[in-house]
């Protein structure tokens, strides 16, 4: 298989300047860069760039394989002010990760804040880069096998402003509503299509 990863930060790109241009309740920082180019090897014009620090995050999808429910949660998001239906969006479990926590942690961890379910077994999905033209923000993406039965009702935590609704869906049900754009955030998006080529989990 060819090798399209053949670039290294290390020894590939050379960081003129790194500062931090902002910081409140999340960072920017403002990068001066140049880094080699694919053909001939050279280097690229100097790039200015302002990333967003967000971290490394880590998204659960709790889903019960003996009642084939996914449970889905519905919270306010600032950042989707602009959608055409309504900045409550219905996601799936997540959050970021504190220093001494392992991404395992942070899932079964938020699974219990945010939707009020245990996580019995977790299984990992993917690893991937949200915004990578402009965040520094990745996900860690696991399902978790859980006892949709009695979930429901109002999770979240007060200290952090939570105030967050808990829906369980047949999983199907879930699917439709990722083809009609209803879920359109990419965590919920991801993890509900693997479920729907990987849902006997037994």
């Amino acid at each position: 298989m060819k090798n399209i990863r053949d670039k290294k930060a290390d020894k590939d790109v050379e960081i003129i300047s790194h500062d931090i241009a902002y910081q409140g309740y999340f960072r920017i920082e403002k990068i001066k860069a140049c880094y080699r180019v694919f053909e001939g090897g050279g280097w690229s014009n100097y790039i200015d760039r302002e990333i967003f620090e967000r971290g490394r995050a880590v998204a659960v999808i709790p889903y019960d394989p003996k009642l084939r429910k996914v449970v889905l949660i519905e919270q306010f998001r600032i950042g989707a002010m602009e959608d055409e239906v309504s900045p409550w969006l219905l996601e799936i479990v997540a959050g970021i990760i504190e220093p001494g926590e392992t991404p395992e942690d942070v899932a079964r961890r938020e699974a219990k804040e945010e939707a009020g379910v245990n996580i019995m077994e977790l299984i990992p999905i993917t690893r991937y880069w949200v915004s990578p033209g402009g965040s520094t923000e990745h996900v860690d993406l696991f399902c978790g096998k859980v006892d949709a039965s009695s979930a429901g009702g109002i999770c979240g935590l007060d200290e952090e402003e939570e105030d967050i609704k808990v829906h369980v869906f047949d999983l199907e049900e879930a699917y439709a509503l990722v083809q009609n754009g209803v879920i359109n955030n990419s965590p919920a998006i991801i993890g509900i299509q693997w479920l729907m080529l990987n849902s006997d989990l037994g």
